[in-house]
């Protein structure tokens, strides 16, 4: 499902679009995503003007000058700039039209995207308040993840992908930070030191930061606003890579189960 790379690069692919302009309306052809968009919701689009396009976590915050709109893509959904008489596909769930012409339009095959409002602060919305800190924010760094991890038993893999401890760290890129960092997936959280931590946050703002030039990562139904696959595929050094020699050993990477979830590791360079 998109991760905080394939959010961010959406984010910048439609921002240019959206800030500063007005919103003819919002048209919504299916309500039933994840949460039912609530009938009603179409007032608050309409004349109102888009002030910024902001990420929290995997949420796309379109601020507005009444209010918040928060857009979650879920596993399968892209939001894509077009004009708005451009004919929907099976799966367009709703545009928010412009008054230029243009619209931005949801696609999700599988619905478990979402779109909601709040007219407060969305830092408090139940949905994000208990986020952790933004991994590409100066907040976020080595001694945040010591403090948190001390006493935790569970993965050191496990523990960087929740979204408590710091967002946006998905299964793809958890499993290549930790290679980076020279971690073993296995570990406890709880028994890493202090300078491991600290290379592990650098390595995690790396893999991302990069994730983000390249667009993202497809493999399967990533697009990022203007229909562009994410290309960062193309420099996983472990991710889906079983069985092939290691980048910088060329010990054959291993792949194992953890929390349901597939982990890549090379058994030399990861301690």
């Amino acid at each position: 499902m998109p991760e905080l790379p394939e959010v961010e690069t959406t984010r910048r692919g439609i921002a240019p679009w959206l800030e500063t302009r007005r919103i003819r309306t919002l048209l919504v052809r299916e309500r039933r995503l994840r949460w039912p968009i609530p009938a009603g919701m179409e007032r608050h689009f309409a004349g109102n003007v888009v002030t910024q396009v902001r990420r929290r976590g995997k949420y796309l915050l379109l601020q507005t000058r009444t209010g918040t709109a928060l857009l979650h893509l879920g596993m399968s959904g892209n939001l894509r700039v077009l004009p708005a008489v451009t004919a929907p596909g099976k799966h367009a769930h709703y545009d928010i039209v412009l008054e230029n012409g243009e619209c931005v339009r949801f696609t999700d095959p599988r619905r478990f995207g979402s779109l909601l409002w709040t007219d407060e602060d969305p830092a408090r919305h139940p949905l994000l308040a208990e986020l952790g800190p933004e991994p590409l924010e100066p907040e976020f760094d080595g001694e945040h993840l010591w403090r948190r991890a001390r006493g935790r038993r569970v993965a050191i893999k496990a523990f960087i992908m929740n979204a408590a401890i710091v967002v946006g760290v998905g299964n793809i890129y958890a499993s290549e930070s930790l290679f980076r960092a020279g971690l073993n997936p296995r570990r406890a959280a709880g028994r890493i030191s202090r300078s491991d931590m600290e290379r592990l946050a650098r390595s995690i703002r790396e893999v991302l930061e990069d994730a983000v030039a390249c667009g993202g990562t497809t493999l399967r139904d990533f697009r990022d606003g203007h229909g562009e696959p994410g290309y960062f595929t193309a420099e996983l050094r472990v991710y889906d890579r079983a069985g092939l020699p290691c980048p910088e050993c060329g010990t054959p990477i291993r792949h194992l189960v953890q929390g349901q979830r597939s982990t890549y590791f090379c058994p030399r360079c990861q301690r």
